[in-house]
């Protein structure tokens, strides 16, 4: 190349960069982020799962189903029969209902537990998250006013706030929400909806009787409301008897959406959810649906429609049951043995959550990062309220890890609150041997109210 065009190169190369430099630095910000974004904030317990990541962390935090009760063979075969039977389908974009045959297994199940359900009726969504995202996003408006549990779902908690609703507590003892607060809130508030776990809640573990249930749908249509029944873990049930759902009831036939999920029986990882509401709701879901994702993994649900009917789910929960069974039996046993009796947890008849609550003074927080370098973590109670929170409260999964393991995390987190204990403004952690123990080692301190008493044994 001829030296004066590599010099007029050079040249105006060199304009241009700083052209473009200039131009950097005079141009405008982007806009700024939406006001909900910036005033949510992110989930404290994704936050704890990623600390707890290192090895040798004994993690009581996440609300994760035992990976090594997944029943792999099982899921290899139904997703190599989706393929067999049908690649290019299982490939292939699909309707934003769902695949037939999964929408009419779902249905068939729900029937079988006393709720009449068709296949229309069924909304197949990416895990029963999303069916919540759905819900919000059919009737949720800036301002409106939704109704939960105290304490709830962190998740729920974040959906309706990202949505800009109001979202006001609903006062529960040991056996959930109470149903004639509900009708004086109701009646006060206006709400759009109520949001409930009403099985084996989260993070509580608490469920609400047949009666108060058949009492928040007589509410429901009395005065006008719709009800979010949400129910990851009505199938982890270690003893007592099954509670039809809220959707049963009289009254919540037509305002009842109802959530549900396969991620704690078959496989978290599949993101499989489904939703069940009237028909009118449900397709104001599908279109909001329509715009979030058009549709669930293909593959995945014809997987999941394979394997339901190829395998007795039932019997595979019931395994299932028998372990975590035995695990929660574990943690019960080992708190008893090493936390003070002016400790008090829980004993729920199901799910994966025990909640317990520390002496007067102590702080669950500040709790976890002495827990974190004794090498075991759980998730404070505070982010779960509404409103004031209460800092003495936390709660342990108790499904992740072996009896063995859990007894060695209880024990480190004993060592924990013991250093805790000793340090200045901590609380009176010295205080003497006062509480209640039930047969499962659960204590109750005199006088406290009974909401960690939910499913506890006398």
């Amino acid at each position: 190349m001829p030296a004066a065009v590599t010099a007029t190169t050079t040249t105006t190369g060199a304009a241009a960069a700083a052209a473009a430099t200039a131009a950097a630095a005079a141009s405008a910000p982007p806009p700024a982020f939406a006001a909900r974004a910036a005033s949510v904030e992110g989930s404290p317990v994704r936050e704890i799962l990623a600390l707890t990541q290192r090895p040798g962390i004994i993690s009581f935090a996440g609300g994760l189903p035992a990976p090594e009760l997944f029943d792999t063979e099982g899921l290899r075969a139904a997703y190599d029969a989706a393929f067999a039977l049908s690649a290019r389908r299982a490939l292939q974009y699909s309707t934003t209902e769902g695949a037939p045959e999964l929408r009419a297994a779902v249905a068939a199940r729900a029937t079988a537990r006393g709720l009449p359900t068709g296949a229309d009726d069924v909304l197949v969504t990416s895990g029963s998250q999303q069916a919540l995202t759905l819900i919000t996003a059919a009737l949720i408006e800036p301002g409106d006013v939704v109704l939960v549990e105290n304490p709830t779902y962190l998740a729920a908690l974040q959906c309706f706030r990202l949505a800009g609703a109001r979202v006001v507590a609903v006062p529960c003892d040991g056996e959930g929400l109470l149903p004639d607060a509900l009708a004086e809130l109701v009646a006060r508030e206006r709400p759009k909806l109520l949001y409930t776990i009403p099985t084996f809640q989260n993070p509580t573990g608490r469920t609400l009787p047949a009666a108060r249930r058949a009492a928040v749908a007589g509410i429901a249509a009395r005065l006008g409301l719709w009800l979010v029944e949400d129910d990851p873990y009505g199938d982890l049930r270690y003893e007592g008897h099954d509670v039809p759902w809220l959707a049963a009831h009289p009254g919540a036939e037509d305002r009842t959406a109802l959530l549900g999920s396969f991620s704690k029986i078959m496989a978290p990882g599949l993101r499989l959810g489904w939703l069940r509401a009237p028909a009118a709701l449900l397709r104001a879901a599908v279109v909001a649906k329509q715009a979030a994702d058009l549709h669930t993994s293909t593959v995945d649900q014809l997987a999941a429609a394979h394997y339901l009917a190829a395998v007795d789910l039932d019997a595979h929960i019931g395994t299932v049951r028998t372990a975590y069974r035995e695990r929660r039996d574990a943690l019960q046993s080992a708190l008893s043995r090493t936390l003070p009796a002016d400790h008090d947890w829980n004993l729920p008849e199901g799910g994966m959550f025990v909640w317990a609550r520390l002496p007067e003074g102590y702080d669950a927080t500040a709790l976890l990062r002495t827990a974190v370098a004794h090498g075991v973590a759980f998730v404070p109670g505070a982010p779960f309220h509404t409103g004031t929170p209460d800092p003495r409260t936390l709660r342990l999964s108790f499904t992740t890890h072996t009896p063995h393991e859990i007894a060695e995390g209880v024990g480190r987190l004993g060592a924990a609150l013991t250093e805790y204990a000793a340090t200045p403004g901590a609380g009176n952690g010295g205080r003497s041997d006062h509480g209640e123990r039930g047969d499962h080692g659960e204590r109750r301190e005199h006088g406290e109210p009974s909401d960690l008493s939910a499913g506890s044994r006398p």
